[in-house]
């Protein structure tokens, strides 16, 4: 393993053990933890800012966005509770880091991206990397892609104003939509959302984040992983 990967992975295992008290836990799963090992987060991010790859808080990627803190990354990747044979929804592909980290966790993932040139150009860094088991796409994350529904597990990685019904419909019974809530320059928290029996959601609130906000339009720029844990 790489000196900037080792740091890393113990910045990471440090945050956890900080915010035990708020997630609940004091190491996230091994499944995770090796997942954030295998990915080069290095190959998701400008050359220019290589240097910088393996630091614990988000980067600039262009178009207004930015790759994501690794904690956050792998804690909402652990909060999903995959398995092998799940089939997961990403809303705000992003640098496709976090879409990465999901595709060494479940069978299949896909992923929905609002800015048009970015969605592409993280598309094509997946397909060349080796990520075979990813589809992306450019539209709206509100509306999810319920031709693929319903999933085991949905991660959005942009702050929504509310908690989309849409995107609850197409999980199955038990599965998790994990999602940032709150106002854009406001307070923000990560939920957990777990679809009950017929109309009837868990909602578990976890921490304070900061997220660019979640937008509608696709095309523009907005919608993207701005993240750090709060507090």
């Amino acid at each position: 393993m790489k000196k900037g990967m080792r740091r890393m992975i113990a910045d990471i295992e440090r945050e956890v053990e900080y915010t035990s008290s708020l997630i609940g836990k004091r190491a996230l799963d091994p499944r995770v933890m090796k997942a954030m090992e295998e990915v080069p987060r290095e190959a998701f991010v400008p050359a220019s800012m290589n240097h910088l790859a393996f630091e614990n808080g988000p980067l600039p990627i262009g178009y207004g966005q930015t790759i994501s803190q690794p904690y956050i990354v792998a804690l909402m990747s652990d909060l999903l509770q995959t398995q092998d044979d799940h089939v997961v929804l990403e809303i705000g592909t992003g640098s496709g880091y976090q879409t990465a980290i999901l595709s060494r966790l479940v069978r299949q993932v896909y992923s929905i991206e609002v800015v048009s040139q970015l969605g592409e150009i993280s598309a094509g860094r997946l397909k060349d990397l080796g990520y075979a088991n990813v589809e992306c796409r450019i539209g709206n994350g509100y509306a999810g892609w319920p031709e693929h529904a319903p999933y085991n597990g949905i991660i959005v990685t942009a702050a929504a104003t509310h908690i989309p019904q849409q995107l609850v419909e197409q999980l199955v019974t038990g599965g998790r939509l994990i999602i940032p809530v709150g106002e854009p320059d406001g307070a923000q928290e990560l939920i957990v959302v777990t679809r009950g029996e017929g109309d009837h959601i868990d909602l578990r609130e976890i921490l304070g984040v900061a997220f660019v906000p979640m937008q509608e339009e696709a095309g523009g720029a907005g919608q993207g992983a701005d993240d750090k844990s709060g507090g």
